[in-house]
């Protein structure tokens, strides 16, 4: 009997694909140990992943890269983890699981339940950050969602190539194993003030949560300080130039924290000459 994966390969069951090649697809768990929760796997059936010839097993785990690229530029976490267990279904595969803690990692954690629209969300998310791009056809209405989704690569978008070089290397923490780095993002948004619902949508979180927002030189003061939180001038001088593109470049900025607790998805976002919304994203704990 063919497995349920194998039942998605043939079309015979729906799944939230993210990417797709003539080998290998990938989709959203349904039972997400937290959002973003991704399944690689081989288009192939076969049960136990070490039984795999050398050239597909690294064919499997070239194309779960670049996945787990799309997923960590779609999710705001600090690192991808990477599980293969190989109980639960008889076809291989690999999880692919953003992670703010390692206990997100943890399988015997209760499983989550992301409503359907959101997980659609996800996938077309995901979906558009697949370096290279994801394989998969256009969905209906893909001009509507892709401004929900931030363009990481857009060659035509100036102040994303500004923003860019500013934030590579940069770190929001203390230099412990928890820091998270900070990634620039542009995003397509209706003109005008935004209600916080409007920027959920635009952001791609979840509809209910909770915004609050700070000012942006109070959120980096720590960083910005040439004996703050880094003890290094170099490195404040580097907050100190992002801090000055976003508060001269860009309009409004402001930073718009996200969630309720312990893991905070923040954006330090302002509007640029084309009316995106423009800026970088993080996450840190609150405590």
């Amino acid at each position: 009997m063919a497995s349920i994966f194998s039942r998605i390969v043939a079309g015979e069951l729906p799944a939230y694909k993210v990417a797709e090649d003539a080998d290998h697809l990938a989709f959203l768990d349904i039972t997400p140990l937290v959002e973003g929760h991704t399944l690689v796997i081989p288009k192939q059936e076969i049960d136990y992943i070490f039984d795999m010839t050398p050239q597909a097993l690294a064919a499997l785990h070239v194309f779960a890269q670049r996945v787990a690229k799309g997923v960590r530029a779609a999710v705001p976490c600090k690192r991808i983890g990477v599980a293969v267990i190989g109980l639960e279904v008889p076809h291989a595969h690999i999880h692919l699981i953003p992670l703010n803690q390692v206990s997100d990692m943890n399988f015997a954690n209760p499983k989550i339940k992301v409503p359907e629209a959101r997980m659609q969300e996800l996938a077309t998310a995901i979906a558009a950050q697949v370096p290279g791009g994801s394989g998969l056809p256009a969905p209906a209405g893909a001009a509507a969602a892709a401004t929900t989704a931030p363009l990481a690569a857009d060659p035509n978008d100036a102040t994303l190539a500004q923003l860019q070089p500013l934030v590579a290397g940069l770190n929001f923490g203390d230099k412990s194993e928890s820091d998270a780095p900070l990634q620039a993002v542009s995003y397509a948004a209706p003109g005008g003030p935004l209600s916080d619902a409007q920027l959920l949508q635009v952001l791609g979180e979840p509809a209910r949560a909770k915004v609050e927002q700070q000012e942006l030189t109070n959120f980096l003061s720590r960083y910005t300080a040439d004996q703050g939180v880094l003890g290094s001038v170099q490195l404040a001088n580097r907050f100190k130039a992002l801090q000055l593109f976003l508060k001269q470049e860009l309009d409004g900025t402001q930073v718009y924290k996200v969630g309720t607790g312990p893991e905070i998805h923040a954006y330090a976002l302002g509007r640029d000459a084309a009316g995106r919304l423009a800026g970088f994203k993080t996450v840190f704990t609150e405590t």
